[in-house]
């Protein structure tokens, strides 16, 4: 078609793509048996304790040179439609199929007579078993993405050994993604644990949609305990000026002891340690932390560490290899152990930031960037447990895993149709004023393809290439899906039936509560500042940090400008964009 011919030659990314298809791999190692080894960090050998950096990293597996080039002919030829809202509900059922193989890796039967080369032989069999029967009921066209890494399957196996209670933590923009039933069973039925779901980044959904999916899962899983928690509350009577897309908010001062959910998740822990714990010292450190909580009351990150009382941290590297016993004593020596788990992503160690009051645990937005788990003592008798992010899996669409977070952006070979996903279920083109490449006239109406849109974003941003000064499509598409991966661009999936019951929600007593905790809690007298940043693909590869993360060397918290409005009446969901031009 006219359009592919036109958009290849106004970019790089055909140089580019070829390169990509030459090593079939970011970062220039050679694959093998179809698997791609993402996010490869340096290393100058084993360290001292023979650690290897690499050694979790992201086993996915690689699509095929003609899926690749499918995808990318129908991002230039496919004109892209508006879905209907009732689109956006999303069962749970159509993920994850329960009952089906698409379960996850257990750790086989062992005893202590066993070698650690035996016991890692059987479990690598049984692995290559559990991989097989998947990629055997299901063609990879079907398949989302998954870990392929039994080292990193081994991390979560060791942290639910540990455990006393397990956190599952999800996304609330599409929480249904990030929780693998089998899981479920497994934790509350096999290992008789406690699971406490988090539905995190509450701040990024409107209240009467967070609302709508904890009853969901409710219903549906009735052993679950559920907490409401973001790091980054907002206050929804706050009068907000809805800014432009590209800028971020800068607040100093003590923005994680702001955490919305600390609470709620000690009251659940309390119900189900039933006075086997004493979580006295938990519930006054919240008190304090409240207390101190005044945005701008200090200088940054420097004197949030001063000020805060100690954290205890252990680094488990190889104690994933090393079994623990078949049967563990519960609340060992008085402390109760919290497992934190979920997909990458989701914010778990912004989670735990949250929960001790500062800065404890680097985030980012990269996936995989949690390289094996490490314990904090949150008080004497609390010890958390930060987990490596593992991908279950499911049938969900590939392009939904990216926006979700789940696939690094900066390591796609074809980011165009993830931008064709997003850009039909909610108007990229109205909220960042696109203009079409081939419209003279501004008012008349063309059809769009992904294309179109990443090229319509390059020639806006002024995202051009270095040799021959054409617009850089595929630095656009990747800069499109920072956006959406940030909830700058925000696409929230809704529980089945929402669109039919959405006023009935949105009078929800539970909504009125959540929005009244969302403003006690929010910033309050903190100093703000913003700044348009430039968005380049070539900084987000290179680890730029999330919303969560603090700014090295300052105390500064990204914060999304995504803000709620003050009623709860239905809004509209891209106000953050306004009118003004991007």
């Amino acid at each position: 078609l006219q359009d592919g011919l036109r958009s290849s030659s106004n970019s790089r990314s055909g140089s580019r793509e070829r390169r990509e298809e030459q090593t079939d791999t970011s970062d220039g190692e050679s694959v093998t048996h179809h698997i791609r080894r993402l996010n490869q960090q340096p290393s100058q050998g084993l360290g001292p304790r023979g650690y290897d950096p690499n050694r979790y990293r992201l086993h996915f597996e690689r699509d095929s040179r003609e899926e690749v080039e499918r995808r990318r002919k129908a991002a230039r030829e496919q004109v892209l439609q508006p879905i209907s809202a009732e689109l956006l509900e999303l069962d749970i059922r159509e993920v994850y199929q329960p009952g089906s193989v698409l379960d996850f890796p257990r750790r086989p039967p062992w005893n202590y007579e066993m070698s650690k080369e035996q016991l890692m032989s059987q479990e690598e069999r049984s692995f290559q078993e559990y991989l097989g029967k998947i990629h055997g009921a299901y063609t990879s066209e079907k398949l989302s993405h998954f870990e392929h890494n039994l080292e990193t399957w081994r991390q979560l196996w060791r942290v639910l050994e540990m455990s006393d209670i397990v956190l599952l933590v999800t996304d609330i923009r599409h929480p249904v993604v990030n929780f693998p039933p089998a899981l479920y069973e497994y934790v509350t039925g096999e290992l008789g644990l406690a699971l406490v779901l988090v539905l995190n980044k509450v701040d990024l959904a409107p209240p009467a949609l967070v609302v709508a999916w904890k009853h969901y899962f409710h219903q549906h899983f009735p052993q679950l305990h559920i907490v409401l928690f973001t790091s980054f509350p907002r206050d929804p009577c706050a009068s907000h000026d809805p800014s432009s897309v590209l800028k971020r908010t800068r607040r100093r001062g003590r923005g994680w002891t702001r955490a919305l959910g600390p609470e709620q998740l000690l009251r659940a822990c309390e119900a189900i340690t039933a006075g086997k714990v004493d979580l006295s010292s938990w519930r006054e450190k919240i008190a304090r932390d409240m207390a101190g909580a005044t945005w701008g009351g200090g200088s940054g990150e420097e004197e949030e560490e001063e000020d805060g009382p100690a954290v205890l941290v252990e680094q488990q590297t190889d104690s994933a290899m090393e079994p623990a016993g078949p049967t563990r004593e519960r609340y060992k020596d008085g402390v109760v152990t919290i497992g934190c788990v979920g997909f990458p992503n989701v914010g778990k160690s912004s989670l735990i930031n949250g929960l001790v009051g500062r800065k404890v645990v680097s985030v980012s937005r990269t996936p995989g960037h949690t390289r094996y788990f490490q314990t904090y003592f949150l008080t004497p008798t609390v010890k958390l447990c930060d987990c490596p992010g593992l991908t279950f899996p499911s049938l969900l669409p590939r392009q939904l895993q990216v926006l979700a977070g789940i696939y690094p952006v900066s390591q796609m070979q074809e980011p165009y149709t993830a931008v064709g996903y997003l850009a039909s279920r909610i108007p990229v083109q109205t909220l960042l004023h696109l203009r079409h490449p081939e419209a003279e006239d501004p008012s008349c109406e063309h059809p769009w393809c992904a294309w179109d849109i990443c090229e319509a974003w390059a020639e806006k941003r002024g995202y051009k290439t270095a040799r021959t000064a054409r617009n850089d499509v595929y630095r656009a598409a990747n800069s499109l899906l920072w956006l959406a991966v940030d909830g700058r661009l925000s696409l929230c999936f809704q529980p089945p039936g929402y669109s039919e019951q959405r006023g009935t929600w949105e009078s929800h007593p539970e909504t009125t509560e959540l929005v009244v905790s969302q403003g006690r809690v929010g910033p309050a007298g903190d100093e703000e500042e913003e700044e348009e940043e430039e968005l380049s693909s070539s900084c987000e590869e290179e680890g730029e940090e999330d919303r969560d993360a603090d700014e090295e060397g300052e105390g500064d918290e990204d914060t999304p400008t995504s803000a709620r409005g003050p009623g709860l009446a239905a809004h509209n969901p891209y106000a953050l964009l306004g009118e003004d031009e991007c």
